[in-house]
């Protein structure tokens, strides 16, 4: 049995479809905080479970019997109340008998304790700490932050604005990364290891050529004067301190396939019958 944690949300509903290619739909259960916004998984088959990392108690009967645990780290910010979450979830996961937890971390948990990483480091420790087998997916910033159907508008104008100064991008869309979670979850090969997730290194002056190339109109990349306003302008902060420039090939060896290039997502992203997170991150001959 294998459960998917949080997973109403938008990638633990890209899980579940990976998973869905991969295994009989009554070997997977959705362990999620409101059981009625995911009855369209429980017509396809998908067990579904009261998970709440709220509750403790929820998660023990949730996770009994599973093989597998995907635990989706909480959407909550407050780094303390999150790594609270996650320590319930482990301790509720020893409790049932769990066989081995995937925990989806992000890039440098594994040595920073502070700011976006701070819980994650917390719970790479904690998991350390509860002896159970576990293998942890540490991802970057998702490709949808930056590209997006947002960019069809720079085509339009002929510019394209940023305040990274320059710096590489590694970025990574969702739907990559819940195939990776996929993979980590059914094969027998990852258990005990901690995998640092990269995608291709981009710039936006090269975002701009690749605008232009595929869309056949000149795309000019600015400088921007001044901060963007709200998460974008701290996105672009990182990037601009080079926070952003890590490079391994972990997350192809794990694909099997190299993740999507900057053309593939430009050009998925500038038509307009397809979604913005390309399922072009796979090679035509899948």
């Amino acid at each position: 049995m294998i459960v998917v944690s949080a997973a109403s949300g938008a990638f633990g509903r890209l899980v579940i479809d990976q998973l869905l290619a991969r295994c009989p739909a009554d070997r997977i259960v959705a362990a999620v905080r409101n059981p009625e916004g995911v009855a369209d998984l429980a017509a396809r088959g998908v067990r579904v479970r009261l998970g709440d990392y709220d509750d403790p108690a929820t998660l023990r009967t949730a996770f009994k019997g599973t093989d597998r645990l995907l635990l989706i780290s909480s959407p909550e910010l407050e780094p303390s109340r999150r790594a609270g979450q996650h320590q319930a979830a482990i301790d509720a996961a020893r409790t049932a008998g769990v066989g081995a937890i995937v925990y989806t971390s992000f890039l440098g948990a594994d040595t920073q304790a502070h700011g976006v990483t701070a819980a994650h480091h917390a719970t790479e420790r904690a998991l350390s700490a509860s002896g159970l087998p576990h293998t942890l997916v540490r991802h970057p910033y998702y490709s949808e932050a930056f590209l997006n159907a947002g960019l069809r508008a720079a085509v339009t104008s002929g510019e394209l604005a940023s305040g990274t100064g320059g710096r590489g991008i590694n970025t990574v869309f969702r739907s990559e990364l819940a195939e990776a979670a996929a993979r980590v979850l059914t094969e027998d090969r990852h258990l005990g290891r901690g995998y640092d997730f990269t995608g291709s290194l981009w710039t936006y002056h090269q975002l701009a050529h690749a605008l232009s190339r595929i869309s056949g109109r000149p795309v000019v990349h600015r400088d921007r004067n001044g901060r963007a306003p709200g998460a974008q302008g701290w996105l672009e902060d990182q990037v601009r301190a080079g926070a952003l420039e890590r490079q391994t090939d972990d997350l192809e060896q794990v694909l099997g396939h190299p993740p999507a290039t900057l053309d593939q997502a430009v050009t998925e992203i500038l038509t307009p019958s397809t979604p913005s997170a390309p399922s072009a991150a796979k090679p035509a001959a899948d």
